[in-house]
């Protein structure tokens, strides 16, 4: 059986993210029709919710043609060299805006705090998408750069539950 070219493949991948990208476009188009004839109900806190279910909904949509690229670029190893890289200096990006949300509105302006939140906000999905990215990894650097970057990301995670634990009040002993 003879195997796709890579170049078609990319195509598909390509293929792929508009695909989405016109599902999404559709989706949230739908939703702005929605609250255009329910104004008065659309600025509550259920659809706050389906919202968000909807962001997630499609996040996890651009998750798919995602992996396909990812495991396209893993058998080159300057690209996927490169890309573990990219994902590393992301992977930087959640401790400092963690140590950001930390400063709170004191010290640091509300543009800047809501962008940390929003980064944080999709910390799982981008931990899932390193944790796909370091099992299809081949070479011994792209594997190490991708490990340090889920690393940090794990332990971003880890820190911020315990921080809204602790700021929650935790456990109380009586």
């Amino acid at each position: 059986m003879k195997s796709i070219s890579w170049r078609t493949q990319l195509g598909l991948v390509t293929l792929g993210y508009a695909a989405v990208l016109v599902v999404a476009a559709t989706l949230l188009y739908g939703r702005h029709l929605q609250e255009l004839k329910y104004p008065a109900e659309a600025s509550g806190g259920m659809w706050a919710a389906g919202d968000a279910l909807l962001y997630i909904f499609i996040a996890c949509l651009f998750m798919v043609p995602t992996i396909f690229l990812i495991l396209v670029i893993a058998r080159f190893e300057a690209f996927y060299t490169a890309y573990s890289k990219f994902l590393l200096g992301l992977s930087l990006s959640a401790p400092v805006c963690l140590s950001v949300l930390f400063l709170g509105e004191n010290h640091m302006g509300q543009s800047l705090i809501n962008l940390c939140l929003y980064r944080l906000m999709w910390l799982p999905f981008i931990l899932v998408g390193m944790g796909i990215s370091r099992l299809a990894a081949r070479f011994d650097r792209a594997k190490r750069f991708v490990s340090y970057a889920l690393l940090t990301e794990g332990l971003t995670l880890a820190i911020a539950v315990a921080l809204f634990i602790h700021a929650w009040g935790g456990p109380k002993n009586r």
